[in-house]
């Protein structure tokens, strides 16, 4: 169960960690242009298959940006996923997420790579590297939820009725959880 949000207020951002707004000059054509635009990090995702429960595992958390438009959604569903600040390779950061989100512990021979693509393309154009691998309670370590102030709930969507949650619209979900379940469905049709 996530804390309830109090107190939430919008304010001028002075310094950040993870994104820095910029302005974007250039030529196009013979036009000169501008755009907003926010640097910021790429990331890892990771689809989660729970060979036991044949279910996916997500995470939910509470996204202060989707509820600053949308108050109705208090949690997101996502892929467990993090973002790519250190100096190693994407799997290791892969393994990493699934063990402090998620609480399993995965060998990095078995996360699998599918594609990569770019998330907010108008705004920031990160690039997103997305993953697969097989988990059961045997790998089981802890009981996951993030780290430091991280307040992460896993949830078991199981496979019977991961296609209607795909369009599910009263739950709030990530482009790249959709695509991955739909990657799921071409490629593990016989699980």
């Amino acid at each position: 169960m996530l804390s309830p949000i109090e107190n939430f207020t919008i304010k001028p951002l002075e310094e950040s960690r993870y994104i820095h707004p910029v302005m974007l000059h250039y030529t196009q054509g013979e036009i000169d242009k501008k755009w907003e635009a926010v640097k910021s990090h790429d990331s890892v995702a990771v689809l989660l298959y729970h060979r036991t429960k044949r279910a996916f595992v997500v995470v939910k958390q509470f996204r202060a940006a989707v509820y600053m438009h949308h108050s109705n959604y208090e949690m997101t569903y996502e892929l467990c996923a993090g973002i790519v600040d250190k100096e190693t390779s994407l799997q290791q950061i892969a393994k990493e997420e699934i063990d402090e989100e998620c609480g399993y512990e995965v060998c990095v021979e078995e996360i699998m790579e599918i594609t990569s693509f770019f998330t907010n393309v108008g705004i920031s154009g990160a690039k997103q590297s997305l993953f697969f691998a097989i988990v059961d309670e045997t790998m089981r370590i802890h009981e996951g939820g993030g780290i430091h102030d991280e307040e992460i709930v896993l949830d078991f969507i199981p496979l019977e009725d991961a296609k209607a949650f795909i369009f599910d619209t009263t739950k709030a979900k990530t482009p790249g959880l959709m695509f991955a379940f739909y990657w799921f469905f071409e490629n593990y049709s016989d699980i």
